[in-house]
């Protein structure tokens, strides 16, 4: 009987060891290489200023998408109002940008989303994120190399224009349909990619400066005409809105994804020589100047044909072809490729680095964390990411997948949203130590250690008396009076903790119910009802509390903070989640597979691996002084 009850107490320590497994969180610092000298050799080169920032993120946002995607938006959507689109499009894109370059100029270091969550939310979500991103970046990568084949043709006078070793070929025997094209442009980015983050910054900014003069042909061309022919796609009995403002609505849903790119500065971080500075103006002027130039040609080639005579294919070169410039074609072509090369840039340009953030994390082996010593680039990283967006663009055609790159992003920027409201309400109290230390602390007079069971949990330190020091206000309870109210720092916490879930929920039912038109409409407006409850009441209640005044000495200060929480990231995490709902079933089902084999690798590696495995913790108060009092760093 006794047998018994001790199995069922080591089952139920296990069960919660791995519950903490997914929780536990690194210490801000940990991954830029300041804790331990050993790490020295895992740092970038930080060479990167505001400009080259400025061409990543134009570069990696501004693809050949937006030659094509104003046709089909406008027959199909938005008729006239596409300009309004693109604008919606890029204000809520901008919510998102806010939260970005908030905790890039906290956390300024490699990893991105990945980065942000391990810190804010905790391992599980955080080695999820890293995981869809590694497929975002490898797929999306793929399918912008397959397109820039089609579009180096068009310059070269058709398909079977270009030289036979660069041309596609369908293999005897097997529906594959190879691209050689493909492939040697994607060892010829990893290449340049492998030389240096500065010289390949440069060159993107070149091309990305190609493709911005095309944009800008296209506008001037495009409104001297227009000036011409009175705008004649303007002047339409059935007015403005064809489609009514639903239509132009759904056309903002689809035109999301044109600005999806702006993240790849937030990977640069650690390369930036001033990035509290630097990061928020490249995120922020660098998703400006896309959506102005969006909008400018969403413009322009509405007014030179009206939107239900566009070619869904190529409406900016067909529009300048009604007015006898068939020339321009060529230059959109060239623009398009240009696109696509920057584009593809901006796509394996991130991997490397998210790869190396979990490497140094213990998630993945070590061998993506390894900084060439001459180029301080993750070359290994950097080839490996090559070589299988490569074999990809070579044997597969991706286009099938494609939607699987936008649930990495959106997750991410959900994520994001997330990790700023906990950051402002409820940031980490708790500071990961290595186990090094621990015996060290526990032997001293003025501690008590409390010792998890299991190896793998990182266990926790309390102290019946301040260290080595007098208590200070800091160690005294707070008491916050707001309304009425008088909320202890502990209970203030747990309202804040409990509304930031209820705001997720709410989100997710409210997205649900708003994307599921099969369902009974009862049960879609009682989900409605119950999600839009559960929104008011995180919202209000977060409103009426204060922010944590330990949110000022977590991370980096000094930096960008991002105006109107918690409002601003409520709609962030409501844009994202409903357009993650309407992605589709078979996105969904592809996406599952993928993270399945996370969860298997995670589970048999990164879970055992993880830097933080034996880690335990101590109160934020405390970290400072058990360093001092031990003689080690944590800064």
């Amino acid at each position: 009987m006794g047998f018994m009850v001790d199995t069922q107490k080591e089952g139920g320590e296990h069960q919660w060891s791995c519950i903490r497994n997914l929780v536990r969180r690194k210490r801000v610092d940990s991954s830029n290489g300041k804790a331990e000298s050993h790490h020295h050799h895992h740092q970038l080169a930080k060479a990167l200023t505001f400009p080259h920032l400025i061409a990543v993120g134009v570069g990696s946002t501004i693809g050949a998408g937006v030659y094509i995607l104003v046709g089909t938006v406008a027959r199909e959507h938005s008729g006239p109002a596409l300009a309004f689109s693109f604008l919606i499009a890029g204000v809520s894109a901008a919510l998102s940008a806010f939260c970005y370059a908030e905790l890039s100029s906290r956390f300024p270091s490699a990893g991105s989303a990945y980065h942000y969550s391990y810190i804010c939310i905790g391992e599980g979500v955080a080695w999820l994120i890293g995981w869809a991103l590694i497929l975002e970046y490898t797929i999306g990568g793929s399918t912008v190399a397959r397109g820039i084949s089609p579009n180096l043709a068009m310059i070269f006078g058709g398909e079977d224009c270009l030289p036979a070793i660069l041309a596609r070929h369908q293999i005897p025997g097997l529906d594959i349909v190879v691209d050689p094209c493909a492939a040697v442009l994607v060892f010829i980015v990893t290449g340049l990619l492998c030389i240096g983050v500065k010289e390949s910054t440069f060159a993107q900014g070149i091309i990305t400066t190609v493709n911005v003069f095309v944009m800008i042909f296209v506008i001037v061309a495009g409104s001297y005409l227009c000036f011409k022919t009175g705008w004649a796609g303007y002047q339409l009995p059935s007015g403005y809105f064809p489609y009514g403002v639903d239509g132009m609505l759904a056309g903002s849903a689809t035109v999301f994804f044109a600005y999806i790119g702006f993240d790849s500065v937030a990977s640069m971080a650690e390369e930036v020589k001033n990035p509290q500075r630097d990061l928020p103006l490249g995120i922020g002027l660098s998703l400006l100047l896309c959506c102005l130039l969006y909008m400018m040609v969403s413009v322009v080639i509405v007014g030179l044909v009206p939107y239900y005579a566009m070619d869904p294919d190529t409406p900016i070169s067909s529009a300048f072809a009604t007015h006898g410039i068939q020339w321009a074609a060529y230059l959109i072509a060239l623009g398009a490729v240009m696109a696509l090369c920057s584009t593809l840039m901006g796509s394996i340009l991130p991997q490397p680095r998210i790869l190396m953030a979990m490497a140094r994390d213990g998630l993945l082996p070590s061998f993506f964390s390894d900084v060439n010593q001459r180029t301080q680039v993750p070359v290994k990283g950097t080839i490996s990411t090559g070589f299988c967006a490569a074999l990809l663009a070579f044997f597969m055609d991706v286009s099938q997948l494609a939607g699987m790159v936008s649930v990495g992003t959106l997750v991410a920027f959900t994520m994001v949203a997330i990790s700023v409201l906990i950051l402002r309400y409820v940031p980490p109290d708790e500071v990961p130590l290595p186990s090094s230390l621990q015996e060290r602390i526990c032997s001293a007079p003025f501690l008590r250690c409390e010792e998890n069971s299991s190896s793998h949990v990182g266990t926790s330190i309390s102290t019946k008396q301040p260290l080595l020091c007098e208590p200070d206000d800091s160690t005294v309870e707070k008491k916050e009076a707001r309304w009425g109210w008088v909320l202890s720092k502990e209970n203030r916490r747990k309202f804040a903790g409990w509304s930031i879930m209820f705001i997720c929920i709410g989100n997710f039912l409210i997205s649900y119910a708003a994307s599921s038109l099969l369902l009974p409409g009862l049960l879609r407006y009682s989900l409605c009802g119950v999600g839009g409850l559960l929104l008011l009441s995180g919202l209000i209640v977060l409103s009426c509390i204060d922010q944590d005044d330990a949110r000022h000495s977590f991370g980096h200060s000094g930096g960008f903070i991002c105006p109107l929480v918690p409002l601003l990231p409520i709609l962030c995490i409501l844009i994202n989640m409903y357009l993650l709902v309407n992605l589709g079933a078979g996105t969904w089902a592809r996406v599952s597979v993928w993270l399945f084999i996370g969860v298997l690798v995670y589970v048999f590696y990164g879970r055992r691996h993880s830097s933080l495995a034996n880690a335990f913790y101590v109160t934020t108060a405390h970290a400072d002084e058990i360093g001092r009092s031990s003689g080690y760093s944590l800064a």
